[in-house]
């Protein structure tokens, strides 16, 4: 889905009019590798977190204050609006349903099936995302842009490996979470526009900050000790984070929810790549042949033309 604000003005040559889409689609794909980078870096800085005490409500609760405050200062500065009324409503919800209840299934489906089945289960996600898109949009869907969705799903499978067991509620939970993040894109979708990405993404991070908070301070937060956690908790909140959601939205508004979820599977890619680097885990033939896979699905998707309606 072309962005408006970027097509060619009425009276342009023909050139300038087939140019513009094609450049509106490179940076939103652009985007949507900035924000697949962030997102796929938050899995190591994680761990670096839980090696030294941070539990998992205090890092969430920590990440989206930090990042929330850092946004709404940005916004100050910048003399930007805040949302109100239906669309503040949508954001608030957003953040406080859709980030927190896919972080609950998706956590809670870890304790009953393996990280490589739940991270597969999550990775549904771009296959759903497409075919409710094009069922609320009346879209039609070209063979290519299925076979680049399956595609991607075949690489995600690939570059995240391991055992694959689960409980039948490990495996509900994770489709769960796959299934409130399609909903959380498509919502985004269609909120964002109305509010801008950096309004958006302000208010989704402080409504999942109060509810991660409540969690947090109610069991007793395990704050950061040290500078090593500091550092590994301002690295989620400003890369994993800030940079990441507003990317998100950003390519999502130039792509279309389908395109922009189909791209971000190169979350796990990036993963993989930052825990061979820096934790020295191994990356074997299958990985990297996922890892090709992806990117060969995410080339086609930014060399296509946008979706016929």
């Amino acid at each position: 889905m072309a962005d408006p604000g970027l097509a060619s003005p009425a009276g342009a040559g023909s050139g300038r009019a087939d140019a513009a889409p094609a450049h509106t689609r490179l940076v939103g794909c652009a985007c949507i590798v900035a924000s697949a980078a962030g997102f796929g870096a938050m899995p190591i800085l994680a761990k670096l977190a839980y090696a030294e005490g941070v539990d998992l409500p205090s890092m969430l609760f920590l990440r989206f204050a930090l990042a929330g405050v850092l946004m709404a200062v940005l916004m100050r500065l910048r003399g930007m609006r805040w949302p109100h009324g239906r669309t503040l409503l949508l954001l608030v919800a957003m953040g406080s349903l859709g980030y927190v209840g896919q972080s609950f299934c998706y956590f809670a489906a870890l304790q009953h099936a393996t990280a490589g089945l739940t991270a597969l289960l999550l990775y549904l996600y771009p296959a759903i995302v497409t075919v409710l898109a094009a069922i609320l949009t009346r879209r039609r869907l070209s063979l290519l842009r299925l076979l680049a969705v399956a595609a991607a799903l075949l690489g995600s499978g690939l570059a995240i490996g391991g055992s694959l067991a689960g409980s039948p509620l490990g495996i509900l939970l994770g489709v769960a979470a796959a299934m409130i993040y399609s909903i959380y894109i498509l919502v985004g979708e269609r909120v964002t526009p109305l509010a801008g990405a950096m309004p958006s993404s302000t208010v989704i991070m402080l409504a999942a900050a109060a509810v991660f908070g409540l969690m947090a301070f109610s069991q007793g937060a395990a704050l950061p000790a040290s500078p090593v956690a500091w550092a590994a908790i301002g690295g989620i909140a400003l890369l994993s984070t800030v940079v990441a959601m507003i990317t998100f939205f950003a390519g999502m508004a130039r792509l279309g929810a389908a395109d922009a979820a189909t791209l971000s599977t190169l979350e796990p890619l990036v993963t993989v790549i930052l825990a061979a680097v820096f934790l020295g885990e191994q990356v074997g033939g299958w990985q990297l042949a996922g890892g090709a896979i992806i990117l060969a699905a995410v080339i086609v998707l930014a060399r296509s033309q946008p979706a016929t309606q």
